[in-house]
């Protein structure tokens, strides 16, 4: 019976990552370099089974990433299992990773799975993995070496085969020196590196994210199309974004509910956003649908007219590129 259970989780969780695959690709929005290195990464060690480390600032699209890598990766109709490695609990980590037999501790009623059998033959992806407690780390590090664990209490070793994406905002190498991370688990995580520029660094992408979450969030909460005010995309691009991605996204999401007519100007930002300097050179700065245009044109030359990779990189659907071609008499 218990296998039954973690059969149909794990068919459930698969079902429900098959669809978020669907647009997974899309969600890493940008044509900046960066994003372009960041892309080209993640399709030269998707097909591969070897362990990935994503490094940025919080708020900066690790998990995106990691979505991306699974979804084009041979794994990708196969679970996807996320972990916060800051949420475990430091007496119940090896228990909630490895799973437990009856009996094995307090409170240990009967056997219970952990995320190593629930992500078997599909994807683990470890975030915060910084946060993960030392006494832990030996024990993945077997699991990474010789694809085998032991559920706690439990004497027979189990084989498993699982694919391994890990995130952090930390420096693990300094984390290492000063004796708070398990060196040969650092090395053995290491191998691939996609590091995640902050957002500020990447400013040409700015306007494509305002446009996808516009977008999204409008449509996500039964209202439709929005449009942003001049004054109020030179502020948004003026500002610093100390929470990169994730601060963008949040800004907007408010910024909707207060917008009237569905056009999103100053007054609708938070006040340090609202209280940008006009940048110099910018006083004429391009209206949204402009931008919009010659973004649509770059995605489209870049792609040598392929309307669905176009879209992708984009972040909208091909139907919504395709009005908007006509929209522009692309």
């Amino acid at each position: 019976r218990a296998w039954q259970r973690v059969c149909l989780t794990r068919e459930n969780r698969s079902y429900r990552h098959s669809q978020q695959c669907e647009t997974a690709g899309s969600q890493l929005i940008g044509s900046s370099s960066p994003i372009k290195q960041i892309r080209h990464l993640i399709n030269k060690v998707a097909p591969t089974n070897v362990p990935v480390l994503i490094t940025g600032e919080s708020g900066a699209g690790k998990d995106v990433v990691a979505h991306a890598v699974h979804c084009a990766s041979r794994r990708a109709g196969k679970p996807m299992i996320v972990k916060n490695c800051a949420t475990l609990q430091k007496e119940l980590s090896r228990s909630e990773l490895f799973g437990h037999t009856k009996g094995s501790f307090t409170g240990a009623t009967e056997n219970c799975d952990g995320l190593m059998t629930f992500a078997h033959t599909g994807t683990l992806f470890l975030d915060e993995i910084g946060e993960l407690p030392m006494e832990v780390q030996a024990s993945l590090l077997r699991v990474l070496e010789s694809h085998t664990f032991r559920r706690v209490g439990e004497k027979d070793e189990r084989t498993v085969d699982i694919r391994f994406l890990f995130a952090t905002n930390r420096n693990l190498a300094k984390e290492v020196e000063e004796g708070r991370f398990h060196e040969a688990l650092f090395h053995r995580i290491n191998v691939f590196n996609i590091s995640l520029p902050e957002l500020k660094d990447r400013r040409e992408d700015v306007p494509l994210l305002i446009n996808f979450f516009i977008n999204k969030l409008g449509y996500q909460m039964g209202q439709g199309e929005y449009t942003v005010s001049e004054r109020a995309m030179q502020c948004m691009l003026s500002y610093h974004w100390p929470g990169n991605v994730r601060e963008l996204r949040n800004v907007l999401e408010r910024s909707i509910i207060l917008a009237d007519n569905n056009t999103i100007t100053c007054s609708c930002l938070p006040k340090e956003i609202a209280d940008q300097p006009e940048r110099e050179g910018e006083a004429g700065i391009l209206s949204l649908e402009r931008m919009e245009r010659e973004h649509i044109i770059k995605a489209l030359d870049f792609f040598n007219g392929n309307r669905q990779k176009a879209a992708q990189a984009l972040g909208i659907g091909r139907k919504t590129l395709y009005r908007k071609i006509d929209k522009y008499s692309l």
